[in-house]
């Protein structure tokens, strides 16, 4: 049975290619030794998938080919940015010389044309490549059609023009299992969720971003949503999801641990940093515990990441200006070695775990 995805298809093509060199191995060692039978019916075996997995997903064959499938997907990122900039500036180049109802057809049909064009070369692009530059104009032209339909009749710009923004760019992303559009639909839910906690607190929803805690529903959704979803046939999307949490969880209470006055709470500004500092370090190791615990090493590299970003911004508040400046440094070089001790010990913790369960 061929895998599910593309990136289910190279993993197995590397565990193969990682086979084939242990084999080799282990034959030159005298530890196994296979029939010429044998070999030949393991080749013919690996070699039929291999072929299979070339024609149906276009994998990388080795490590050249890994190198290329970089630069097509830079390339790929770049040219769809650059073509969905181009569709916005077109646009806005030659919509005054339009009626309205030239713009409204124009704009349907901009909408229509790019989705049913991403759809094709979806059925066509074993790559993904393309994919991603046609999902990537669609997109764009999705934004356009809301934003200009919005002038055209006068609307009044609301945070519920985000919604469709998301549910568009997630629609996208899981049909086309495009991590980009994932990201761009999460990053417009972060925006509304985060706007609409603002408007319930009185503030006019462009200005959500005065209170960091505008961020934190949002962020506690993103982080359970992989709980609540199966993701196992799209590769990376609950680390993406789990990522947005973290970053959306973090950045605030990292701006409100020096920021006092940007809380609702109606407190001191000082205890108010100092407790959100507490909350930030407390935060941050439950995640590199938890991330170690559960296997999700971008929960646990977050988690280390805002550790040190919390300690450092402390560091810099005790010592900058009290401590001469070749002492300091030496202090954060010192603290980066004892993060590094920590972290070794907590990965021969968590391989000792492992041997000793299977």
């Amino acid at each position: 049975m061929n895998p599910l995805s593309r990136t289910d298809a190279q993993k197995q093509a590397d565990e193969i290619r990682i086979f084939q060199k242990e084999l080799e191995r282990l034959e030159s060692a005298g530890v196994l030794t296979l029939t010429e039978s044998q070999h030949t019916a393991l080749a013919e075996h690996h070699n039929g998938l291999l072929a299979r997995f070339t024609q149906t997903f276009d994998i990388d064959q080795d490590a050249r080919g890994k190198q290329l499938s970089l630069g097509m997907r830079v390339a790929s990122f770049l040219g769809a940015l650059a073509l969905a900039a181009s569709v916005f500036f077109l646009f806005y180049q030659f919509w005054g010389r339009f009626s309205v109802p030239v713009q409204g057809s124009i704009l349907l049909i901009a909408a229509l044309a790019t989705f049913a064009a991403t759809s094709w070369i979806q059925r066509v692009d074993a790559t993904g490549y393309f994919t991603k530059l046609a999902a990537m104009v669609a997109f764009a032209c999705f934004v356009l059609n809301i934003v200009m339909l919005g002038q055209i009749f006068n609307i009044t710009p609301s945070d519920k023009a985000l919604l469709p923004w998301a549910a568009y760019a997630l629609l996208l992303a899981y049909v086309c299992d495009l991590r980009l559009l994932l990201a761009a639909g999460i990053l417009c839910l972060i925006a509304f969720v985060s706007a609409r906690t603002g408007t319930w607190s009185g503030l006019y929803w462009l200005d959500f971003g005065q209170r960091p805690e505008n961020f934190f529903p949002a962020a506690f959704a993103l982080f359970f949503v992989p709980q609540l979803i199966r993701h196992e046939r799209y590769a990376g999307f609950a680390s993406i999801y789990r990522v947005f949490g973290l970053l959306t969880l973090f950045l605030p209470m990292l701006i409100l641990a020096n920021w006092g006055q940007g809380s609702y709470l109606d407190l001191d500004p000082d205890v108010l940093e100092g407790f959100y500092q507490v909350i930030g370090f407390s935060g941050s190791a439950l995640a590199i515990w938890y991330g170690i615990r559960r296997n999700w090493p971008e929960v646990a590299n977050s988690g280390v990441v805002f550790f040190v970003i919390f300690l450092y911004t402390k560091f810099f508040d005790w010592w900058w200006e009290t401590m001469p400046k070749y002492l300091f440094f030496l202090v954060l070089g010192l603290t980066a070695v004892l993060f590094l001790f920590i972290l070794r010990r907590l990965r021969t913790a968590a391989i000792n775990t492992g041997e000793s369960t299977s």
